[in-house]
């Protein structure tokens, strides 16, 4: 394992930053572990598509190339799949679709590495992926040990984890097991997953077919991180109350909503933000996708730091007009 000083990360991360890492190192297996933990700041990066680099990274970055796919389990109803944490993570959906299974195909195209799925709770065209994960094995840099997190002990909630609170920066995700089950129905509960099968003359579709509208759906709408610098969503969509969204629909007839429960309604925050007349800014070479309000971008030569800024402005616009607080997903480096 070798260690490098002074490595650009430009492309290393999906917003094209250029910084530089005062130490990089590329991880391919969990026995040099116990070697790293030594290193008092650690940084590990995955895909490099949820992160936004606002000036020199200090420590040492941990580049999580750690590979395999191992069936552990199988019966008639499912297979268990112990996937490493460097796996690319639309890969392993495409894996699961050619061998028939079900439960990560509308998470399809999400960019990133398995070992971010649980941390984020990644999700999409309504499913997360909570739903098939049995556990999850990590390094404590702690003490230098290993363990295994039940689906119940990582307090998976809307885009946040057990290892986006009390295990923040503490832990090394090493692999995350899937149940993911041989036969199944689709879920299509979003209307344009439904509108994309119709048009391609599906009736009953399977996983292929579901993944196949959903990299349609998303490439029409995302820009290419190798073509415009960004990294996905930037922001969560906010859940406020029920009665807070009555009392907002009275002036905003036609705000969209999506029940999470009995006394709470989640928004689009694309919506809150094209509202406030985001859509398409450009100042620079940074600015809001002219397709995709919740996309930030930097074509080209922006800095970080201006993309954090303007962030910001967004979060203050939303807040003034319509009384909610916008949350960042991407991490600040």
């Amino acid at each position: 394992m070798e260690i490098v000083n002074q490595v650009s990360l430009k492309d290393k991360n999906t917003f094209g930053i250029d910084v530089q890492a005062a130490s990089y190192t590329e991880l391919t297996d969990t026995a040099s572990l116990p070697a790293l933990a030594a290193y008092d700041e650690k940084r590990v990066l995955g895909g490099g598509s949820n992160i936004l680099c606002t000036g020199p990274v200090s420590g040492l970055v941990i580049a999580n190339k750690i590979k395999g796919i191992r069936l552990v389990q199988e019966d008639e109803q499912a297979v268990w799949l112990e996937v490493a944490s460097g796996e690319v993570w639309h890969d392993l959906v495409l894996y699961a679709i050619e061998r028939g299974w079900y439960g990560i195909e509308n998470l399809a195209l999400i960019p990133g590495t398995v070992g971010a799925a649980p941390i984020q709770n990644i999700g999409a065209y309504g499913v997360e992926v909570r739903d098939t994960i049995a556990w999850v094995q990590y390094f404590d840099w702690n003490d230098a040990s290993f363990d295994t997190l039940s689906n119940e002990a990582c307090r998976f909630g809307y885009r946040d984890s057990i290892f986006k609170q009390e295990l923040k920066n503490r832990v090394f995700i090493t692999s995350v097991c899937f149940r993911l089950p041989r036969k199944s129905t689709v879920n299509t509960s979003y209307g344009a997953i439904e509108e994309e099968l119709r048009l391609a003359g599906v009736s009953e579709p399977g996983p292929a077919d579901v993944a196949a509208a959903v990299i349609r759906i998303r490439s029409s709408k995302l820009p290419d991180p190798k073509v415009i610098g960004n990294a996905g969503s930037f922001f969560k969509n906010p859940v406020i109350s029920l009665q807070q969204y009555l009392d907002l629909k009275k002036e905003h007839h036609d705000m969209p909503s999506y029940t999470v429960d009995e006394s709470h309604v989640k928004i689009p925050a694309g919506w809150l933000i094209e509202r406030c007349g985001w859509k398409g800014y450009r100042k620079d070479d940074y600015g809001v996708h002219a397709k995709q309000a919740l996309v930030l971008v930097n074509y080209g030569k922006a800095e970080g730091a201006q993309i954090w800024q303007l962030s910001g402005d967004i979060v203050r616009s939303v807040q003034e007009q319509f009384g909610i607080e916008l949350e960042r997903e991407v991490q600040v480096w």
